[in-house]
């Protein structure tokens, strides 16, 4: 799960629907149901979508597995028999019921490959190397000696809110065609906050379902995963939501958080402009030599606890890394072995 940061600033989207209680399907558009269901965190829900076909649903996304989630499907599924179910990607909010679902009504997943290669290797990985990829990217970052404990101790907590999704999948691939009832949906692969994140354009129903790609009042976390400590996750995701500039402005954005919104173009616009003032924050707090531990309060406007720490962390990293790429700040191995940034010139 990545929960998201806040949002600067007023937006300027408008909204279509009011949020219906959690559990209880509500149809949006003819042929298509929001789904809010329960999230046991400071970001409280995540959106669902039901679209009939000829012999049932698609379910698109499942939520977290737990009793309660599991008790709202099995009520959901008493109306509406799922037959197939989507996971846009492989956060445990969005994939972490599709095992379960998928062997509870006989449907098939489909994600694209990457969603169910890396959900997969989260589930079935208890490795030590896994402890210590994390453990190596806790260090390097500058975290205290027992924050670096207190989270190898937790363990693999993707496993603590997923289940294993099924052994195999139907591929969801860049540009094709996905039918789905009434809708004939493209295929577009969002980048920077998961790979290869499935969002779903109808142009003639006016539609996207753009999972946690563009959010109307959060921004979704862009984070540096310590499996990739290299990459620029933030680069990714910014040319990522270029791409969705091609859209009609007026087109219904479903998210995957929040509430279906009107006003994509300027929703892209905000995020771009709350990343660049990221940017200009993180470069700032680089004046001397700082490690990422040091720089992160600088870059938030509320007070970060435990639970907030990874998100928080992940997204100072891409930051920083997406500088140093730019050429614009220098990193400093210490002998602690933190890395220190700095700004150049």
């Amino acid at each position: 799960m990545r929960a998201s940061a806040p949002a600067q600033g007023q937006s300027a989207v408008s909204y279509t629907h009011p949020r219906p209680p959690f559990g209880e399907p509500v149809e949006v558009v003819e042929g298509l149901y929001w789904l809010r269901l329960p999230l046991p965190l400071r970001l409280d829900h995540v959106n669902a979508w039901l679209i009939r076909e000829d012999d049932g649903f698609l379910a698109v996304d499942t939520g977290f597995d737990t009793p309660e989630t599991r008790a709202i499907w099995e009520r959901v599924l008493q109306r509406f028999p799922v037959r197939r179910v989507l996971a846009t990607h492989h956060h445990p909010d969005h994939i972490g019921l599709a095992g379960w679902l998928c062997a509870r009504t006989g449907a098939e997943l489909w994600t694209s490959r990457m969603a169910w290669t890396t959900a997969r290797m989260l589930a079935l990985d208890t490795s030590e190397a896994f402890l210590d990829a994390h453990e190596r990217h806790d260090r390097m970052a500058g975290l205290p000696e027992e924050l670096v404990r207190a989270r190898r101790a937790a363990g693999n907590l993707w496993r603590s809110r997923a289940g294993a999704p099924p052994g195999f999948h139907q591929r969801l691939r860049e540009g094709e065609l996905f039918r789905a009832g009434r809708f004939a949906f493209r295929v577009m692969l969002g980048e920077g906050h998961a790979p290869e994140m499935v969002t779903l354009w109808d142009a003639e129903a006016g539609i996207l379902i753009a999972a946690d790609q563009i959010l109307p009042r959060i921004s979704p976390v862009v984070g540096l995963p310590p499996s990739q400590p290299g990459s620029d996750p933030l680069a990714d995701f910014l040319e990522s939501i270029r791409r969705y500039l091609e859209l009609p402005e007026e087109v219904l954005v479903l998210p995957s958080h929040g509430r279906p919104f009107l006003g994509l173009h300027a929703r892209i616009r905000e995020l771009t402009r709350h990343h660049d003032e990221r940017l200009a924050r993180a470069l700032s707090a680089c004046a001397e030599p700082r490690t990422a531990f040091e720089i992160m309060p600088r870059l938030f406007d509320f007070e970060i606890d435990r639970g907030q720490l990874g998100f928080a962390l992940g997204e100072t990293l891409a930051h920083l890394q997406h500088l140093h790429r730019r050429g614009e700040v220098a990193r400093i191995a210490g002998e602690d072995g933190a890395l220190r940034w700095v700004r150049r010139g």
